[in-house]
């Protein structure tokens, strides 16, 4: 199967779809990405069904999920709530899911008191005349306060998960979790559970949601920053786990680069990007 195609979780099923920096320079973002052995898609103006977003974005493609570099362009709505969450700190904003099936996603938020806002058809062009589609489904804002957390199902996976842009000169290969900041992790928790329509559990010092493919983990900000180094103020999303094909090579790279690497092989992201990263080994299934 390709790359492309493993994108769709099967009927039932939910992927870590992918997480989005919300950066003040798609340019400046990009470079940094690049030196560290990323390779980087071109700029993308987003639009919606009812007309500019007011965002454009670049991503890194990876073999399960992505990383989303994200920024503010306009003076719209959707802009506008961008602006604001970068007032609070520089970094990770966005963890969003993926679904085979956007609608029942919505209606089943709607029953659970979330409040979602009207289906988002979302869409960009991309290099060889290529349009990326996708079906959004996003809560009401301050029903899930860490961020903006939302679900995506992926219909044209093709034009954006392309040969060119898998190519990565560091060995990383997915998503394998988010970093949740929250006061009070297990309500918290419980709260995602309902969002995901899973079940927590306990890993360590944090409260665990997995799903198909990755996972989100919930602690308090010194549990989050024993990991990964630094972390905002609750509530926040404080970064994400890379699985690698060798994580100590690529941290290796990162000091090399003059990032901050700590003994649990995570990466504190300069202000171009903000938050942080947690290198570790791929797990075998």
């Amino acid at each position: 199967m390709r790359i492309a195609d493993r994108q769709r979780p099967p009927a039932g099923s939910l992927f870590l779809d992918h997480v989005s920096h919300f950066v003040r320079d798609l340019d400046a973002a990009g470079a940094l990405l690049e030196s560290l052995g990323f390779a980087v898609t071109p700029l993308s103006v987003q639009v919606t069904q009812d007309g500019p977003a007011g965002t454009s974005n670049r991503c890194v493609m990876l073999a399960g999920g992505y990383v989303e570099i994200l920024t503010p362009t306009a003076d719209t709505p959707n802009a506008a709530r961008m602006r604001k969450s970068m007032r609070r700190y520089r970094g990770v904003h966005l963890v969003c899911f993926g679904t085979p099936a956007a609608e029942e996603e919505h209606a089943r938020l709607e029953r659970h008191g979330f409040a979602p806002q009207p289906l988002v058809r979302l869409a960009r062009k991309v290099e060889g005349g290529m349009t990326a589609r996708f079906s959004v489904v996003r809560a009401a804002p301050g029903k899930m306060p860490e961020g903006r957390v939302q679900y995506v199902q992926q219909l044209a996976p093709a034009a954006i998960w392309r040969p060119q842009h898998l190519r990565h000169r560091n060995g990383v290969l997915g998503l394998a979790a988010a970093y949740v900041v929250a006061a009070d992790p297990v309500r918290a928790a419980a709260r995602w559970a309902r969002f995901i329509g899973g079940l927590p559990r306990r890993e360590g010092v944090f409260v665990a949601l997995p799903t198909d493919r990755g996972k989100v983990l919930i602690g308090t900000r010194a549990q989050v920053k024993a990991v990964l180094g630094a972390a905002p103020r609750s509530p926040g999303i404080a970064g994400y786990a890379l699985a690698c094909r060798n994580p100590g090579a690529f941290a290796r790279r990162c000091a090399r680069a003059g990032l901050k690497v700590n003994r649990r092989l995570a990466v504190i992201l300069p202000p171009a990007l903000g938050g942080a990263w947690h290198l570790v080994p791929l797990e075998k299934s």
